[in-house]
């Protein structure tokens, strides 16, 4: 028996709605994946960034399902928004660092460890819309997400190109990660609950992370030309 015209029409705009939802979302994502793997020599990047968000994908399905809970788990985007942080002091740390100075090319499976738990941290709140436009049906959750992986790796990979040939923008990530950062440790349950942030509060961690990321990356550089 067919099914009604109405349940697959439905079927098709939720499909449509969890991919544009995921390609929406997913700009923080690719850039915390471009810095995580711009250590990486560029025939390694594509190799790191499929695995990682393949993996990370696989995760995220999970926690779609369970989101609602996660939400609720004290500490857990605390931790993730301080790996975006480092993640963001470590490469421009790099970046300020001399050529024979630069700390050695990171491991493939270090870079996709931080591709899978950055992007898991960071997709907390994300797969909650990911969820209700689902309307619970699981295999249109590992639609949409499956859809987006091509969109994550292309771009993920363009940036980290782009980093290589402007370093400015390296800046300009780690800028956008201190905001996102912040933002996840300011909002994660604990904090909420103890500090009670205000938004002019949270204006003030957000702006304080970025210069400190900025500092904290020369520093670093400069602690590294030394010991040449």
């Amino acid at each position: 028996m067919a099914s009604p015209p109405g349940s697959v029409s439905q079927l098709l705009i939720d499909g449509l709605s969890i991919v544009l939802i995921d390609l929406v979302l997913a700009g923080d994502n690719a850039l915390v994946i471009a810095m995580a793997v711009r250590a990486l020599p560029p025939r390694q990047r594509l190799v790191a960034t499929g695995y990682g968000a393949a993996a990370a994908v696989v995760l995220r399905v999970a926690i779609t399902i369970v989101a609602a809970r996660l939400l609720n788990i004290e500490f857990l985007k605390l931790v993730g928004g301080a790996l975006v942080v480092w993640i963001a002091v470590k490469v421009l740390a790099d970046c300020d660092s001399p050529p024979g100075a630069a700390p050695a090319r990171g491991t493939l499976l270090q870079a996709i460890w931080l591709i899978v738990v950055a992007d898991i941290t960071m997709s907390i709140d994300n797969v909650l819309a990911v969820a209700g436009a689902a309307r619970g049906n699981t295999w249109l959750i590992v639609f949409g997400l499956c859809v987006s992986i091509p969109f994550v790796v292309f771009s993920s990979n363009l940036i980290a190109m782009l980093m290589d040939r402007y370093p400015v923008i390296i800046y300009l990530g780690a800028i956008i990660l201190g905001r996102v950062g912040a933002e996840m440790v300011m909002t994660d349950p604990f904090v909420s609950r103890v500090v009670h942030p205000s938004s002019l509060l949270v204006w003030l961690i957000e702006a304080c992370t970025i210069v400190g990321i900025l500092i904290a990356g020369k520093l670093l550089a400069r602690k590294a030309t030394c010991k040449v």
